[in-house]
């Protein structure tokens, strides 16, 4: 849990015993979430492992007198008969299959060089991406002369990984259509250990026309909703049409292209709004996940908030406390 001399917020007195007293309780609810998996240890903590035969020890643990020990502080993870400690406030650490948002830094021959929060830039290949007319073959030179037309520099992506490749750089893909560029929204960047790998990352909130996607890099999309990524395909393919018949691409856009690309204040609102939730549990080192943001989300309309009063302390205490709740809840109906 992040400690009160993190926060970038100034408390008053009845705030900072607020908080402290929250979180204290959700130290003392995460120690008991669980005796071994999901519990965090510092170094020298025994990891309880209940005298289970073959445990195997993984990365961050150590075995002493016959118990198993932290050598590392961080979150104790188990799969099967493995118990390993994942470290906290660590760089990301990419695994095949991982959705993640990154920002394109270079266009280079034939590849794409993006920042995803990584210790290396990752590599998108021309190979290893959909092109905008949607069907599959070889790439030809017309196509790399295009690529500045489907991503260029600063453009936000979303990607799979693919892995890493012999020669040790970091390789990316976005062969399906829920991939590619994302537009009219906002990036957030958030440690890297507060988002969860899971089944789903992106997310559709219908009831506020958004989409979210938690990279598992710690890059966070909030962005307009769109349709999946028709829209998108059609969209490259006039951006390289106009290109084509205008070098300069400085023409007065039209009214009617205008509106295709403007997002509404009340839409502009909504996603700001969610940034700021995201940014609150992010300062107060509580995991992100969909249910969990829309809870703030949904706490801060029925206090009747601003957008902007959402980063005032007394807000940030109001979260941690509910939070404190959140967790006593369920761990009641598992017990």
């Amino acid at each position: 849990m992040r400690e009160m001399r993190d926060l970038q917020v100034s408390l008053n007195q009845t705030q900072k015993i607020r908080l402290e007293r929250a979180l204290e309780q959700l130290q003392k609810l995460s120690a008991k979430a669980s005796s071994s998996a999901n519990a965090s240890v510092t170094v020298a903590d025994t990891i309880p492992v209940n005298h289970e035969e073959g445990v195997l020890k993984g990365h961050g643990t150590s075995e002493i007198e016959g118990e198993v020990v932290a050598t590392l502080c961080g979150v104790v993870e188990r799969v099967n008969k493995l118990v390993y400690v994942r470290t906290l406030r660590a760089r990301y650490k990419p695994e095949t299959g991982d959705i993640i948002v990154g920002r394109v830094i270079e266009v280079a021959p034939k590849r794409w060089r993006l920042e995803i929060n990584f210790s290396q830039d990752a590599v998108l290949m021309l190979s290893s991406m959909n092109l905008p007319d949607g069907i599959q073959r070889r790439r030809t030179a017309v196509d790399e002369l295009n690529m500045r037309c489907i991503f260029e520099e600063n453009d936000v992506v979303c990607a799979e990984v693919r892995g890493f490749q012999h020669d040790g750089s970091l390789h990316l893909q976005a062969r399906s259509q829920k991939y590619g560029k994302l537009e009219r929204g906002q990036l957030l960047t958030v440690p890297p250990y507060l988002v969860r790998r899971r089944k789903q990352h992106f997310h559709h909130l219908e009831e506020y026309g958004i989409d979210l996607i938690l990279g598992c890099n710690g890059f966070i999309w909030i962005g307009e909703h769109v349709e999946v990524r028709g829209d998108m395909i059609e969209d490259q393919e006039n951006k390289i049409e106009s290109q084509q018949n205008s070098k300069s691409g400085k023409r007065s856009m039209s009214l009617e292209e205008q509106e295709r690309t403007y997002t509404p204040l009340e839409k502009r609102q909504k996603i700001c709004r969610i940034a700021n939730a995201i940014r609150v549990l992010t300062s107060l080192g509580i995991n992100l996940t969909v249910d969990v943001i829309m809870e703030i989300v949904d706490m801060s309309t029925s206090l009747n908030l601003d957008i902007h009063e959402m980063l005032g302390a007394e807000f940030y205490v109001q979260v941690a406390e509910r939070e404190v709740e959140r967790r006593s809840s369920l761990n009641k109906k598992k017990g």
